[in-house]
């Protein structure tokens, strides 16, 4: 688990095969194999570790759904670790399983494929930054930034038509969940043995 608060954007070595290899320094210190570390809002596991590098295998599935498909030797990522019992909690709760990526049209505005989970005024993670949903209108949002932020992402190097990777707000599926008709056993009689009508 992760908040969203980008700890050093560090800068990708290489893409061989299904292994990424990350040069940084912070993240490190501590790291052992077997630890998470998420890439821009990616949870990998730390497969290799050097004195500047780590390197984790990747899945078909996050080649699939996240933008590591357009990553190329020498880009800029977001990372951060995992949780430890003692972390602040500064952004949101976020899991490191991407759920789409979405198109950067400029001014901090994205397009996603589809926006079911995304809420004005709600938690948002890009590129596993934690941020603010301030304009939502069909499939198109935007969010609110500080220079803070912006300053120490990889948000600052976005290009219109780039991808980032998007994880929506983990407690929007868990209603959806607990709502759906299949789950819901809410009906008159429920009400009615409940005292409620």
């Amino acid at each position: 688990m992760f908040t969203g608060i980008v700890e050093e954007t560090g800068i990708l070595k290489s893409i061989t095969g299904s292994v990424i290899t990350v040069e940084c320094r912070k993240v490190l210190e501590g790291t052992k194999i077997g630890d998470s570390i998420a890439i821009n809002g990616c949870c990998q596991t730390v497969a290799g570790l050097t004195s500047n590098t780590f390197s984790a295998d990747v899945s078909d599935e996050t080649f699939k759904i996240t933008n590591f498909k357009t990553l190329k030797s020498g880009d800029s990522v977001n990372l951060e670790r995992a949780l430890t019992p003692s972390t602040r909690m500064g952004g949101h709760i976020v899991q490191g399983h991407v759920d789409m990526t979405a198109k950067y049209l400029g001014n901090m505005t994205f397009e996603v494929p589809d926006s079911k989970y995304i809420v004005y005024k709600g938690s948002i993670t890009v590129n596993g930054v934690s941020l603010t949903v301030s304009k939502l209108d069909g499939n198109i949002f935007s969010v609110a930034i500080i220079p803070h932020t912006l300053e120490n992402t990889n948000l600052k190097n976005l290009h219109s038509g780039d991808l980032v990777n998007i994880e929506t707000d983990i407690l929007g599926r868990y209603v959806e969940k607990f709502l759906s008709t299949e789950h819901n056993k809410i009906d008159e009689n429920f009400l009615i043995e409940n005292g409620f009508m």
